[in-house]
């Protein structure tokens, strides 16, 4: 008896779905766009994150710091260039990325010749130390925060636009990390994560390699913090802009929970750790912390190497 088999979807089969419900969703589900746009917003954590932690191999809990970045930088430029609503946004979310990008090029320069754990628990004192300035920098707000500026369209256009925003941004750097990963740097990125050593004594660069890998993930980074300030019209320095506690760790497990190194990984677990998420908070209010604490377990217990690898595995016993 034979084994039925299933037709494979290919990349563009998949890319194609997603595309349709980026386009069609806020308007077949108007009072979720907000969650959508949240939900591209987790695309674009994951996929920065597994840039370095995937396929370098450089497990990096500091990435929070360029959306930080990218939110306050948004949010002053809008309050002090005495802009126009639009105009001030895209000049926020330039700034943010520019100064996102500098920030990693520093870092990745003072950071990134170090390894392992060293260099996970060195990014994660710069998230910490980020929300601490942030925290105690008047110029900001300090621990008061800062309010973003109305969004001037009609009701329901607000949720729309950063919807759509977020949306291009998220297919945006899917397609260019898509095509990153098929040139000769995706070759030396993978080189640096099976065998560092290695790559060095082959004449790879390896320093500058993992500093503009780090700015390509600053970059998408600065200006979704300044999309994501805008939708949610405060920044907070500890629970928002440099939220390493929540988002830092969401883009960790996200990646982990999807499969790292792969190409769909990274947005297959945020789909799944999103919807998951605001499932708790519907139906489990009260206990969602819980719950998500057991799935953050679940997660690396039950999928070490992630739904992407699981699959791979399950594809090879059945084929053998």
């Amino acid at each position: 008896m034979s084994r039925a088999t299933f037709p494979r979807l290919s990349d563009w089969h998949i890319a194609a779905v997603l595309a349709l419900f980026g386009l069609a969703g806020p308007f077949l589900l108007p009072t979720l766009a907000t969650q959508i746009a949240f939900l591209w917003l987790m695309v674009v954590f994951a996929l920065t994150w597994d840039m370095l932690g995937g396929r370098m191999g450089y497990n990096s809990f500091g990435n929070i710091v360029f959306f930080g970045i990218g939110c306050y930088a948004a949010a002053v430029i809008q309050r002090d260039a005495g802009l126009p609503y639009f105009e001030g946004l895209a000049l926020g979310l330039v700034a943010g990325a520019v100064l996102s990008v500098l920030a990693a090029i520093v870092f990745g320069a003072a950071m990134l010749g170090i390894r392992g754990h060293y260099f996970a628990i060195g990014t994660l004192g710069l998230g910490i130390a980020a929300g601490e300035i942030a925290a105690g920098w008047d110029y900001v707000g300090a621990g008061s925060g800062m309010a973003l500026p109305l969004y001037p369209g009609e009701l329901g256009e607000r949720e729309l636009f950063f919807c759509y925003s977020l949306f291009a941004l998220a297919a945006c750097c899917f397609l260019l990390f898509r095509w990153i990963y098929s040139t000769r740097f995706g070759l030396a990125l993978n080189a640096i994560r099976d065998d560092q050593d290695k790559a060095d004594a082959m004449g790879l660069r390896t320093t500058p390699i993992k500093i503009v890998a780090w700015s390509l993930s600053a970059f998408f980074l600065g200006i979704s913090g300044g999309l994501a300030a805008n939708m949610i019209g405060f920044i907070d320095p500890r629970d928002v802009a440099f939220a390493g506690a929540t988002y830092g760790v969401w883009m960790v497990l996200m990646t982990i929970l999807g499969g790292k190194g792969t190409l769909w990984g990274p947005v297959l677990g945020a789909f799944i750790f999103h919807v998951t998420q605001e499932l708790f908070w519907t139906w489990l209010l009260g206990w969602q912390r819980v719950a998500l604490g057991l799935l953050i377990v679940l997660i690396v217990v039950f999928f070490p190497q992630g739904i992407m690898g699981w699959l791979a595995e399950r594809r090879a016993r059945t084929a053998s």
